[in-house]
């Protein structure tokens, strides 16, 4: 049995945190490759390490380095508290002299990994590994899959243990590039494929997913198995347990995810599986609901729409120039509806766009329904029941409130309404009590 571990920033936060993830690594000896976060936040009002070190790249040129001073009270607290050989303080001075040279902020965002990674490794007695060597991006920034794959394991080939930094790689050139927030999920998941690990987990501050957000509905059933593609609905809704990239390096590696509970060690948490039969899930329908407020909607009519060749082409064309991600398309024969999350850009911009949209495509009406919010049931059991979609309406029903959109996945694995931003929670509540209540 081979293991690799991924520890969060609440994991690295303090000395007490720090501790409990080095007993959970010694108390099983599978545990043989571990990649850690930056320290996050100790307390309410903390800040994590990540942001105070994208503000000391924008403090490079000053005088004085108020955030970095921060960094190093918080590394040298850190160091000391554990007992550490290594001379923090010489790692410290050489960031702080490179942040100053740095072109982009993606060299220092990397240094909480760099610096958590080097003193995890000095308590356990393992090989410290940079990500850099091994976490590859090509000349335009975009991550390279196989050759990343390859330089893992090789590097890792013959090592014992090794415990290695988080969220980063590098550029051909040298230079650190990142992955989005979060990225230090991605590096485990790519360094379990790497060594073709038999489990690779992911050790966090809550015991794995529950059937709805606990901040909505109170104490909410805990998600015991998950498949690869219920969690890439889920996260995509706002479920942010663990990254939704973090599953494309294991693809068709059959490695699965168990996300774990730093705090809690004894709870088995949630496994992410490539495939799993909702049937052993006591036969539950639906595996979770989970939901996101402030998406727009443009709203497209045009006789004849259907006959028109090229008219979906044309106007998603407009949106892809002024760099607009869709998000769905939900339509009808004379009817399309565009759903594009609202901060992704300003009034101007959406303006612009559709008044563009309406000179290449001649619309009969377009409209713009702002404010909206976007509600996922998920499951693999649902394609096989009779009457799911009906429920979910009924309880939105009784609970007055108003669908405005609805959309269903080729797979009918979800079904996903659009409702008010301001019946979000609402909606949320009446839905769990409808299928797990």
């Amino acid at each position: 049995m081979l293991k690799v571990c991924k520890f969060g920033g609440t994991s690295m936060a303090d000395k007490n945190a720090i501790e409990r993830a080095i007993n959970i690594v010694k108390n099983d000896p599978s545990r043989r490759f571990v990649v850690v976060s930056a320290p996050g936040k100790r307390f309410s009002g903390d800040e994590k390490v990540t942001d105070l070190l994208y503000k000391s790249f924008k403090e490079r040129y000053d005088d004085r380095h108020p955030s970095f001073d921060k960094v190093r009270q918080r590394f040298c607290g850190i160091a000391d508290e554990l007992g550490v050989k290594t001379n923090i303080g010489k790692y410290l001075d050489e960031i702080e002299e490179n942040i100053e040279k740095s072109q982009t902020s993606d060299y220092a965002a990397s240094r909480g990994e760099y610096l958590m990674a080097i003193l995890f490794a000095d308590k356990l007695g393992w090989e410290f590994v940079d990500a850099a060597e091994m976490v590859k991006f090509d000349a335009k920034g975009r991550f390279d899959s196989e050759s990343t794959n390859d330089f893992v394991s090789q590097r890792l080939k013959n090592a014992d243990n090794a415990v290695i930094s988080g969220f980063y790689g590098s550029m051909p050139d040298g230079s650190i590039k990142t992955f989005s927030r979060g990225g230090s999920d991605i590096t485990g998941a790519i360094i379990a494929r790497g060594v073709k690990a038999d489990i690779y987990e992911n050790w966090t501050d809550v015991n794995g997913f529950m059937t709805a957000d606990p901040k909505i509905v109170k104490s909410p059933k805990p998600i015991e198995i998950l498949s690869y593609e219920e969690l890439r609905e889920l996260s995509y809704m706002g479920a942010s347990v663990l990254h939704p990239e973090s599953i494309f390096p294991l693809r068709g590696s059959n490695i699965p995810i168990n996300i774990r509970n730093t705090f809690e060690p004894e709870n088995k948490g949630t496994t992410i599986m490539v495939d799993c039969d909702y049937r052993h899930r006591n036969g539950r329908l639906v595996t979770g609901i989970a939901g996101k407020p402030d998406y727009t909607a443009i709203l497209i009519k045009k006789s004849m729409m259907n006959n028109e060749l090229g008219f979906v082409r044309k106007t998603l064309s407009v949106l892809e120039n002024y760099n607009i991600q869709v998000e769905h398309i939900p339509t009808g024969i004379d009817t399309m509806s565009i759903i594009l999350e609202s901060n992704q850009m300003d009034k101007e911009t959406l303006h612009k766009a559709v008044e563009e949209i309406r000179a290449k495509v001649s619309p009969d009406d377009i409209q713009i329904n702002e404010k909206l919010a976007m509600i996922a049931i998920v499951g693999h059991g649902m394609a096989e029941k009779i009457g799911t979609a009906a429920r979910v309406f009924n309880a939105l029903y009784r609970s007055k409130v108003n669908v405005k959109m609805i959309d269903q996945g080729s797979s009918e694995m979800n079904i996903i309404v659009g409702v008010a931003n301001e019946d979000l929670n609402k909606s949320i509540a009446a839905l769990y009590d409808e299928f797990f209540n």
